[in-house]
């Protein structure tokens, strides 16, 4: 037997004003996509934003269903719209936010289900795709890829 070790790599930032002006730029889209979440059940509202390789952005937001689960995560939203908006195109970012009942911006981090979505594209891309999340008490983390997430994961 031989034991083996998973190393979590991610760079943090105080605040959104430390992150470079793309990923800031794409995490303000990810806050503003929260306005669209439909979370009647939850009152937790997550929103996302995709960066293309054509520099354009798409955003999505959870949408819950009474008859659980056919709602769907903020991060597939944004992922599968972009897919369908400009197939072919490779994802290079996407950033994930947050906001509680009360408003305010809080962790999210993808459910089991959009990591493994996030690292099928991935792949397709043949490069890593950046995630971006907001954290606690303003915080940002960015990891390089999704493996960081998902280290064990379905792969081509």
């Amino acid at each position: 037997m031989q034991q083996k070790n998973i190393n979590i790599s991610y760079s943090e930032y105080s605040s959104l004003s430390e992150l470079p002006d793309d990923e800031r730029l794409l995490l303000e889209k990810a806050i503003d996509a929260t306005a669209t979440a439909y979370s009647p059940y939850s009152h937790f509202c997550v929103g996302a934003a995709v960066l293309l390789a054509n520099g354009e952005i798409v955003t999505g937001s959870n949408q819950e269903n009474m008859a659980y689960p056919s709602g769907l995560c903020a991060e597939r939203t944004a992922m599968f719209a972009a897919s369908v908006q400009y197939p072919g195109v490779a994802m290079r970012k996407i950033a994930i936010v947050g906001k509680n009942a009360q408003g305010q911006l809080c962790p999210a981090t993808p459910c089991g289900a959009c990591r493994q979505v996030i690292s099928e594209y991935q792949d397709l891309a043949k490069q890593n795709i950046q995630v971006i999340l907001f954290h606690n008490y303003g915080k940002v983390l960015v990891l390089d890829g999704i493996d960081s997430l998902l280290p064990l994961r379905f792969s081509f």
